[in-house]
């Protein structure tokens, strides 16, 4: 991934495709659903990690805070931790 050889992805589905591999043949089916997408997710430098990031952060409070108070202290936790 970090070479970002997205180009190459097609010819390693070929190839998979020509094993007797049943679980990455089914793989390989999924990625074909939106191959595109896949080959640009994989080429190009853009990444939303910094976005997943908080968002894992975000519900990691919502768990910790389930059950305990109402909605006005999980806001003000949440905007703390931004």
């Amino acid at each position: 991934m970090n070479d970002r050889r997205g180009r190459d992805l097609s010819q390693w589905t070929e190839r998979v495709q020509a094993d007797d591999l049943p679980a990455l043949r089914g793989f390989v089916t999924g990625l074909g659903q939106d191959f595109d997408a896949v080959v640009a997710g994989l080429s190009l430098p853009y990444s939303s990690g910094a976005v997943e990031g908080h968002n894992n952060k975000i519900k990691m409070l919502k768990r910790q805070m389930f059950g305990r108070a109402n909605f006005d202290l999980l806001r003000k936790r949440v905007l703390l931790v931004a």
